[in-house]
């Protein structure tokens, strides 16, 4: 994106088209040269927004106040608290036949015989409806925004079996600003894992290099660039060959099962080649030996020797939070820092996390505002943003928990589907990158879900019409019945950055077409005079819908 562009005023005649205005704002970047040296400016609405719009996926006008009375500090203790694992999925339905309606599902088996398909697809909407809760509800948290992160990293699809998704699910909560190093080796023998890369299928008779590959290439070192037959900068072809080896032996069991509930992995030595393996001078020329059932995980250490790794995970960490383009001056001055941080934390991710989400690179202008909202994003700074109600029974809020998926998954995301191991192209593929979310069938989508859910008319079966209140959340305004103190509110809020005045004066002129500026104070005041008078009330909602609309159409709020 070319930063200068984004803060470019607009012309007396309003913003620009919003197809336009998108493909405007995703040219070059400005390089910026602050490092990882701690923020030490100011802590107003404008900072706070901007650590929240990263750290989460939507976050309330109410939680903004809050982090900015938190203090930098308090916020990010805040959003990288521990928080305990959400209460398991449930069986919902009697059509799932594998037990009762109430029970979690994670640990029964499925229908026997014909009605098997039909449990499954039970219980991978009820996975569904348990996502969309957590996503909806949770409070001021990172967790979820991290938890998409290690599904992009840890790239698995596949919805077969929805114990095993639950299980990797699992996994990911379990380690969620952790211990890197147990999560890359929890996972290398998770179920899931060893289905979708083929390692349940790695023997020594039969070795297949599919997870060695990708656990070298995409979940700890990185290819770099190829300086030689088979030679990738950090690793080469033999490393692979090697470690495939180190690596047989491990299966899966309880896949779609009807006679047993649980599921796991389990080591089998006949399967595990036992012969000690050659590693390339990538690896010092070293010869690494098998032990037997603990050998993947003596793997993993090995390899996470290499001063690669951290950076590696730092640059990823980067590009996920702040920007995708890494300049010279970055690599110096944020990634090295924040890998140093890594290794001397033993890879806990949280240290390497908070000095990023605290510094003095992530709260410089240039950083505010160049990221596309992701469709999970948008999704949820939607709901989140202008706090759809979340009245109704059980069922009806499953309805909309789960619809949370479905809105996003028609923009291009949703949980187990990324298009392949690598994750979503958005994030590492270029030159699009985030540019990638934003084509001519996402953008007509995201602005229509925007309008629709504005004005009242989203539905969702089961639950309903998605109800929201503008005025609700213009009461909590400091300054509610001042015309421009109210859309320079809404544009803190909803918006990365300032607006210019020119855009101003257009939602002035968009909440009232041809009247006074102190029209709004007029009416502001007598809906407070009279709080009863429904028609009144609408009224304004009305003209606040009308305005809100035109805001979600601008280029500005695709942007995060």
């Amino acid at each position: 994106m070319n930063r200068r562009a984004f803060f470019r005023p607009l012309s007396k005649q309003g913003p620009a088209p919003v197809t336009a205005g998108v493909a405007a704002a995703v040219q070059a970047p400005v390089l910026s040269s602050t490092g990882l040296a701690p923020y030490t400016g100011p802590w107003t609405k404008q900072e706070a927004g901007h650590l929240l719009t990263r750290a989460m996926m939507g976050h309330s006008y109410a939680q903004l106040n809050e982090a900015v009375g938190l203090g930098i500090e308090g916020t990010l203790d805040t959003l990288l608290s521990d928080l305990d694992r959400p209460a398991d999925p449930l069986i919902t339905s009697r059509l799932d036949g594998g037990g009762a309606v109430g029970e979690t599902w994670i640990d029964k088996p499925y229908a026997a015989g014909d009605n098997l398909m039909r449990s499954v697809v039970v219980r991978i909407r009820s996975l569904y409806t348990w996502l969309g809760k957590q996503m909806l509800t949770e409070g001021m948290s990172a967790r979820q925004t991290m938890a998409l992160f290690w599904h992009d990293h840890f790239a698995i699809t596949g919805a077969l079996d929805p114990k095993y998704n639950y299980r990797y699910l699992t996994t990911i909560y379990n380690h969620i600003f952790g211990d890197f190093r147990q999560l890359v080796k929890e996972m290398t023998i998770e179920p899931l894992m060893l289905t979708f890369l083929n390692g349940n299928q790695n023997t020594v008779a039969a070795p297949n290099e599919n997870y060695a590959r990708e656990l070298l290439e995409l979940f700890t070192l990185g290819k770099g660039p190829q300086v030689g037959e088979g030679d990738y900068t950090h690793y080469t072809e033999q490393d692979v060959v090697a470690m495939a080896k180190s690596l047989t032996g491990w299966t899966d069991y309880g896949y779609n099962s009807s006679t047993i509930g649980e599921i796991g992995s389990r080591f089998r030595a006949v399967r595990h080649d036992r012969q000690t393996v050659q590693l390339s001078h990538r690896f010092g020329n070293q010869t690494f030996a098998s032990s037997g059932e603990d050998t993947y995980a003596r793997l993993v250490d090995l390899i996470l020797e290499q001063d690669e790794v951290a950076r590696f995970m730092a640059r990823n960490i980067y590009r996920w939070f702040v920007y995708y383009d890494i300049t010279p001056e970055i690599e110096a001055n944020v990634i090295e820092p924040m890998a140093n941080i890594f290794r001397e934390s033993n890879y806990q991710m949280k240290p390497m996390l908070r000095a990023l989400l605290s510094s003095e690179h992530f709260f410089d202008v240039l950083s505010q505002g160049p990221m596309i909202k992701h469709p999970k994003d948008f999704v949820l700074t939607l709901l989140r943003g202008f706090e759809v109600k979340q009245d109704g029974n059980a069922r009806a809020l499953d309805s909309l928990y789960t619809a949370v998926s479905g809105f996003a998954r028609d923009l291009g995301m949703t949980y187990f589907t990324p298009p392949n191991v690598a994750g979503w192209k958005a994030f590492y593929q270029e030159p699009l990158y985030y540019r990638a979310w934003i084509n001519s069938a996402t953008l007509p989508l995201r602005l229509n879900y925007a309008r629709q859910f504005l004005r009242g008319l989203a539905q969702v079966q089961g639950f309903g019409a998605l109800e929201i209140s503008l005025l609700d959340i213009v009461r909590q305004f400091p300054d509610p019945g001042d015309v421009y103190a109210m859309i320079d509110e809404w544009a803190l809020f909803i918006f990365p950055r300032p607006i210019p005045e020119a855009q101003r004066e257009f939602l002035k002129e968009t909440l009232l077409p041809g009247l006074p500026d102190t029209q709004w104070a007029v009416e502001w005041a007598e809906l407070n005079a009279n709080p009863n008078d429904d028609a009144l009330a609408q009224a304004l909602e009305n003209k606040l819908i009308r305005m809100l609309v035109a805001m979600v159409e601008m280029p500005e709020y695709q942007l995060s």
